[in-house]
């Protein structure tokens, strides 16, 4: 299924399969998330996006072909392809651990094709081994919204009282990583998303509401998945002095001026690029001990028009993910 324009339909078509390069292996596609960078994709929000493009960057398969320098992967293994594609590794970004910076970075599904297919080609390199406790849709999701989610996580903190703000896909998962460690979440949902909001507590968020709602308790950090730059003050009223605000998506609408009053007092606003492959192996380690529930809406790939849609009307209650033929 490729997009060919910004905001045209994605199209069914036959494409070529190649052989893998010599550090790459060729997967047969078992499922693939549908991930909210995926409509910036095919909205074309993001810069230079190269028409046409196979979108899906949540991907799991199973390695029908290995290159010939691939080393600790078989034939029959299954794996995870996500987000960040390949790097250079000799920027000043790649030095210093920060590849997720990479100037020349590739990213799957944007400027590589990605899993919106029967066949989905990857560095090597760049793929993650998936806790074997998953079903192939439940694992779909864990490809980004587990792994940015998790990265921007962490950069929330050890507070207690955690903000979500967007309960989509990584919500729903980062919700149950924040109660196993002890966190208590507060959920913010569309107004009169009623369903939205009854779903963030059944994932064991401790309130949920309105985004134009305060929460009944100080935060002590927010994480903003919905891309609503408005929200960006509303958080930062939201949490206490100290308290940190992250901006987790790859694209914002732009954020309105707000007094300094809610930045003083030492909060901070911080966004989050991509992930490492260090981050990967950190959450799927999570992953494998805590024994996440992923929510998944599956769609066959045909639909994939259809997943998309309904990700943007927000009637998916956790990843809605498409399954190949």
């Amino acid at each position: 299924m490729r997009v060919h324009a910004p905001r045209a339909p994605l199209t069914a078509e036959e494409v070529v399969v190649r052989d893998p390069g010599p550090l790459e292996v060729l997967v047969r596609v078992l499922a693939c998330g549908v991930c909210r960078t995926d409509l910036h994709v095919a909205d074309g929000e993001l810069p230079a996006i190269p028409y046409p493009v196979i979108p899906g960057h949540e991907i799991v398969g199973r390695i029908e072909r290995l290159g010939s320098d691939v080393s600790g992967l078989a034939i029959g293994d299954r794996i995870g392809i996500p987000w960040l594609a390949e790097t250079c590794g000799v920027c000043c970004y790649c030095r210093r651990g920060l590849e997720n910076l990479c100037e020349r970075a590739r990213f799957t599904g944007y400027t590589r094709d990605g899993g919106y297919a029967e066949y989905a080609i990857a560095d090597a390199r760049y793929c993650c081994v998936i806790p074997p406790r998953y079903a192939d849709a439940e694992a779909a999701p864990l490809l980004c919204a587990g792994l940015i989610g998790y990265r921007a996580y962490r950069a929330a903190g050890d507070g207690e009282n955690l903000g979500l703000y967007g309960f989509g896909a990584a919500a729903h998962l980062l919700t149950q990583v924040a109660r196993s460690e002890g966190r208590r979440v507060f959920a913010f949902a569309r107004a009169g998303d009623e369903a939205g909001q009854a779903f963030a507590r059944e994932c064991g968020a401790v309130w949920a509401g309105s985004s134009e709602e305060a929460p009944p308790e100080p935060l002590d950090a927010a994480i903003l998945f919905a891309p609503v730059g408005s929200l960006v003050p509303a958080a930062l009223a939201a949490v206490r002095k100290a308290g940190r605000v992250i901006c987790a998506g790859i694209h914002m609408s732009d954020i309105p001026s707000f007094p300094y009053r809610l930045l003083w007092g030492e909060r901070t606003i911080r966004s989050i690029a991509n992930l490492t492959r260090a981050d990967a192996a950190a959450f799927m380690q999570t992953a494998a001990a805590v024994p996440l529930a992923p929510s998944v809406e599956p769609f066959p790939l045909s639909r994939a028009n259809e997943a998309l849609q309904a990700l943007r009307e927000g009637r998916v209650r956790g990843a809605a993910v498409l399954i190949p033929s």
